[in-house]
């Protein structure tokens, strides 16, 4: 591709748009131009306290959403798309603590706009921080709204992944004999096990919550054409820009962040260069060799000066 145009303002010709301030206000710019996104794909603050945040009462966040999903639908295509990936709000600390799936909470909010539900996508992942009264939490949720109508965009050839058996083959049927699956690849599911972006992950930046450029090609690839427009509410650090850049489609996101719109438009030039590091999309998740020394039981643990009473080993179980 050439030169990205990256604009401070929506611009139907922009490659790129990343402003600077509210949500509302970049939706209401692409309103009245009269353009729609075919997929508007975000990630909205959890309402727990992260800088990039003011935390308010759960009625207050959800009043503040309600006013977000409305401005999307409005600037939504009919053949369109959105994915709202949340996780929980925590109200209480230690064992008062209490969790409120976000997802659960803001779906009466979409079906009230006459959206349905495509899927409920679990991204799933490996790292953070350790629970000690309850179980750690290790996935969150991408809900996939469309219009009711049946014409919506999915092109599921883009994202297929490999067959785990691509030598099966159907025993009965007119294709008795032949292979049984897709030359393609399979349907990945609706459970996407993908790294978040954490401590030493190669796409790193400052900000504390960035998704993962990966999880966002899925999105793109299977929910847009070429020059569709691609829509991030909340964009932070320019995932969902690098993403649509990487495939011809243009995007358009907002953030309050000066700091990281700067690191966007970074990423974005990088991503034209070449020079962007990124996880590839559909990389196997890594297993640590057991040989290595990380991998290894310390030898605390082994010679007894560590209580480890209760846990299970491989003995236990086998």
């Amino acid at each position: 591709m050439s030169n990205p145009i990256i604009r401070k303002h929506y611009s139907i010709k922009a490659d790129i748009t990343l402003f600077q301030g509210d949500r509302l206000e970049l939706l209401n710019e692409i309103k009245k131009t009269g353009d729609h996104a075919e997929l508007i794909v975000t990630s909205p603050p959890y309402n727990v306290g992260k800088e990039y945040e003011e935390q308010t009462s759960l009625e207050e966040y959800i009043q503040g959403q309600r006013h977000t999903i409305e401005a999307c639908v409005n600037v939504l295509s009919s053949t369109g798309s959105i994915c709202w990936q949340v996780g929980h709000y925590i109200e209480g600390s230690g064992t008062d603590k209490e969790a409120f799936p976000l997802d659960l909470v803001l779906y009466p909010i979409f079906k009230s706009f006459g959206l349905k539900l495509r899927n409920r996508i679990i991204w799933h992942f490996g790292h953070g921080l350790h629970e000690k009264v309850r179980f750690s939490g290790r996935h969150e949720t991408i809900l996939w709204f469309t219009h009711p109508s049946s014409d919506y965009t999915f092109n599921l050839d883009q994202i297929r992944i490999p067959q785990k058996y691509p030598g099966k083959r159907s025993y009965s049927g007119p294709n008795a004999g032949k292979p049984s699956g897709n030359p393609l690849g399979k349907n990945p599911s609706d459970v996407w096990e993908i790294p978040n972006v954490k401590a030493n992950h190669v796409e790193k930046t400052i900000h504390p919550c960035q998704f993962p450029i990966g999880l966002i090609e899925m999105l793109v690839l299977s929910m847009t054409n070429e020059r569709d427009l691609v829509i991030d509410p909340y964009i932070g650090v320019g995932s969902t820009a690098v993403a649509s850049y990487r495939h011809k489609r243009r995007c358009a996101g907002s953030d309050i962040e000066k700091e990281y719109l700067k690191i966007a438009r970074e990423r974005v030039i990088q991503e034209h260069k070449g020079t962007l590091r990124t996880r590839p999309m559909n990389k196997p998740v890594h297993n640590p060799n057991p040989n290595t020394k990380v991998a290894s039981i310390p030898p605390e643990w082994e010679d007894g000066t560590e209580d480890h009473s209760g846990q299970l080993g491989f003995d236990d179980i086998y």
